[in-house]
């Protein structure tokens, strides 16, 4: 089904009993609707009832976020001996590509039949601050209980960019996160200071409450349930998914080509607009798992390079399965 509200539109994507409904704004997955086995098809993303409200909220909630996904410090990097200074949205920091990032855009759909959807984005020179103009193109396609985000871009020059999908996930459809288990496919994590800004070192789990080398109740992980806004080091390996998530009889498995995974535990969602029928939007009532490359990667010179170029476009594959758990 495709549909418009305003110059929003959106494209429900189906396979079975499955269901995802993509918004041109923000290429947001809005519904991701999944059968538990009970009967129930659980709303296991947070999302807006209304689509506008996508266009005004900013929780981030479902949203590709870029230009530079995460945080810059200060708002500046220097590029080619070229020092560019963005918008800021976070204090003096630019978060998830600044107040009118990609994420606050209202891209072009086109409908690709049931199964997938097309989105485009064209960023001119000095969108946020950021040189060069960028085309962007992202693919949203399902296949029985795997979604997949084919993102790419090309650029005219030089230009950092680090697209990331912001999904909340909530396996139970509602309620606070603590009860889910995790595992993540990573040894080491990027540490950071009070500022949420990375310090530049590369650090082991091992003894942290980060450590979720094995299947991990994030309550037992955190049990002061505090804020956990990090960036794991993903491991070489990629041969498993490289994050699990489990509660309700459902479990998610992703798999990615990025080198970070950034996990959030959701202190900031509020109650900014109507949520989803059944769902209810409050501190900790989504996890983000958001592969990506690594926060402030254009100040870090030791992390991967964000820095696309025309000869060298940028590319993210990450896929999504959630589905019944094996017994």
């Amino acid at each position: 089904m495709t549909s418009a509200v305003s110059e929003i539109r959106s494209h429900t994507l189906s396979d079975g009993d499955v269901s995802v409904t993509i918004l041109s704004m923000g290429a947001a997955t809005q519904d991701w609707r999944v059968p538990d086995g009970t009967g129930r098809r659980v709303p296991v993303v947070l999302g807006y009832s209304d689509p506008a409200a996508y266009a005004t909220q900013g929780g981030f909630l479902g949203v590709i976020v870029g230009r530079v996904a995460n945080r810059i410090a200060g708002s500046s990097f220097t590029l080619d001996g070229v020092t560019h200074h963005v918008t800021p949205n976070e204090g003096p920091n630019q978060l998830h590509g600044g107040p009118k990032g990609w994420w606050a855009k209202n891209w072009t759909l086109e409908a690709d039949g049931d199964r997938a959807v097309q989105l485009t984005l064209s960023s001119p020179d000095g969108d946020m601050g950021f040189p060069g103009s960028v085309q962007a193109q992202i693919t949203i396609s399902l296949d029985g209980h795997r979604l997949t985000y084919d993102m790419s871009a090309t650029c005219e020059r030089p230009t950092p960019i680090n697209l990331a999908n912001h999904n909340y996930y909530n396996l139970m459809g509602n309620g606070p996160i603590w009860d889910h288990q995790m595992k993540v496919n990573a040894d080491r994590f990027t540490p950071t200071g009070g500022d949420l800004l990375p310090t530049g070192d590369i650090a082991p789990v091992e003894g942290t409450k980060y450590d979720y080398r094995q299947m991990r109740r994030i309550a037992d992980a955190d049990p002061a349930r505090s804020v956990s806004d990090i960036n794991f080091a993903l491991n070489g390996e990629r041969d498993e998914a490289v994050s699990v998530l489990a509660q309700n009889g459902l479990q998610l498995r992703m798999w990615t080509d990025q080198p970070g995974l950034q996990f959030y535990t959701g202190q900031g969602i509020t109650a900014g607009a109507k949520p989803l029928d059944g769902q209810t939007h409050a501190p900790c009532h989504g996890i983000a798992l958001e592969p990506q490359g690594f926060p402030d990667a254009v100040n870090q010179p030791n992390f991967p390079s964000v820095i696309c170029t025309p000869e060298k476009p940028y590319k993210q594959v990450t896929t999504a399965e959630i589905a019944p758990r094996m017994k």
